[in-house]
């Protein structure tokens, strides 16, 4: 389990979060969903302990996140960020393969866990030879998505990970990312202001605005139980976007 507890951080003048508290159940997606500029990724980067809280606190597993116990607490997770961050002088292979390396991994079960991973997601091993620059972004995005599987984490957070997909590759990929997460039965933590894919994929949804906590709970609960007028109308602004069916 993840939680924050009447959590708030400031960067200089500006709140990032404003007495935030969440809580993130065992095998769970949890999406934290907001505009640019609500906290959210600030919530993964204090749940990662880049960054420290300066009220309040972030425990995973009842295990505050502290710089003490930040190396033990992160080698439980993985981290998936737009575009799967990768390294461009190394293969998808290669990059894949970086976590099981610094582990010390015999080379041998490196590769049947990089082939395990790419028959998931959908990578041949003539794709996983090829560096990131001949990759597609929703290649790229699986790429990132293997090498923080590789460890085989109990933990996923992930940073607005398909942001820079076209709509088409995006849809394909949230379907994909939905049986994945219904597989493996990890902790996810999914950072997005897609509503489409917050609905898709998530079971319990954090609605965040201005460093602040709108609502919690299902999808549904949203849709049927706002909290505020703001609900309504962010989960109404995107489907009612110009050009957009219905949209003016």
């Amino acid at each position: 389990m993840i939680a924050l507890r009447e959590v708030t951080k400031r960067f200089g003048d500006r709140v990032a979060l404003d007495g935030v508290s969440i809580e993130v159940l065992a095998g769970t997606v949890h999406v934290l969903l907001g505009s640019s500029g609500s906290g959210k990724s600030t919530v993964l980067r204090l749940i990662l302990g880049v960054v420290e809280p300066d009220l309040g606190e972030v425990l995973v597993d009842g295990t505050p996140v502290t710089g003490s116990t930040r190396a033990a607490l992160v080698r439980r997770m993985g981290y998936v960020v737009q575009d799967g961050g990768l390294y461009p002088h190394l293969t998808a292979y290669q990059n894949v393969a970086l976590p099981t390396e610094a582990h010390r991994w015999p080379s041998a079960r490196t590769r049947a866990r990089v082939s395990e991973l790419g028959t998931m997601v959908g990578l041949d091993e003539a794709t996983l030879r090829l560096y990131p620059r001949e990759l597609s972004g929703g290649q790229r995005q699986r790429v990132g998505l293997m090498r923080a599987l590789a460890l085989d984490p109990p933990m996923l957070l992930l940073d607005e990970p398909l942001g820079a997909l076209d709509p088409i590759v995006r849809a394909e990929l949230q379907l994909q990312l939905g049986r994945l997460f219904a597989t493996l039965g990890k902790t996810v933590v999914l950072v997005t202001h897609d509503i489409r894919e917050a609905a898709l994929l998530g079971r319990t949804i954090t609605l965040m605005t201005a460093g602040r906590v709108v609502q919690q709970g299902a999808f549904a609960d949203l849709v049927e139980r706002p909290a505020s007028p703001f609900v309504t109308q962010f989960l109404t602004a995107q489907t009612l976007a110009p050009g957009a069916p219905g949209g003016r």
